[in-house]
């Protein structure tokens, strides 16, 4: 436990303002096992819906959440990872590829961690209110903010490249639109995620739906009360 703290540590350090190339940078299997502990851990406190609401199989559905969290992480990165090969490669980057995909797990692993921090507001969330809606609009403001950290650690590891070549300021961007798009839908496929009043399943059977419509139509029911 004290090594995957010491390894947090290292990877948000990475978002303050430094050009300086890290001392001793977190291996992979680390930054790693980051994802895996910290969005497992916010899984397990989005999967409490259930229990907290009085409906069955909650610690199931804490289960499942615990496992597609870091999943859905993951998945985002390996899915976005050959668009940010292709706009590299355009872009005259493909040098610097290595180290722009370390800079990506490291931003990753941020995400994660920013998701665990938010645990205990999410939890103080679900005993406030047991509107579904609510809630799943809620843990999606989470992942916004914890995205953004991630962004910000990944901007930390791009500062010396940008410095060197501004095109990879470009590159950023492109990863950042890429990623969101990626991400939405596959959070969208890998639900449910918190657990609605529905039997609990690992994934629902009509996962293949366009999420962005169910987004707009989610913040418009919750403004309009329709």
């Amino acid at each position: 436990m004290h090594a995957l703290l010491r390894t947090a540590d290292a990877v948000l350090r990475r978002g303050a303002r430094s050009t300086a190339p890290e001392a001793s940078p977190p291996t992979l299997p680390r930054l790693l096992l980051c994802v895996l502990a910290f969005g497992g851990f916010y899984g397990v406190v989005m999967g409490l819906y259930r229990t907290l609401n009085g409906q069955p199989d909650g610690a199931l559905q804490a289960l499942y959440s615990a496992s597609k969290t870091p999943l859905l992480i993951l998945g985002s990165f390996v899915i976005g990872l050959p668009v940010f090969f292709v706009l590299s490669t355009l872009l005259g980057l493909r040098r610097d590829f290595g180290r722009s995909v370390r800079a990506l797990i490291s931003a990753q692993a941020a995400t994660a961690i920013a998701l665990a921090a938010l645990a205990p507001v999410t939890l103080l969330f679900y005993l406030s209110t047991a509107d579904y809606q609510q809630a799943l609009l809620f843990n999606g403001v989470c992942f916004a903010v914890a995205s953004c950290a991630g962004q910000a650690v990944l901007r930390g590891h791009f500062r010396p490249l940008i410095a060197r070549n501004p095109r990879h300021r470009g590159l950023l961007v492109g990863w950042a639109i890429a990623y969101l798009f990626v991400a939405v839908q596959l959070a969208w496929l890998l639900r449910p995620f918190i657990g609605s009043g529905l039997r609990v399943t690992v994934f629902r059977p009509e996962a293949w739906d366009n999420a962005y419509v169910v987004v707009v139509r989610l913040v418009w029911s919750l403004f309009t009360g329709d």
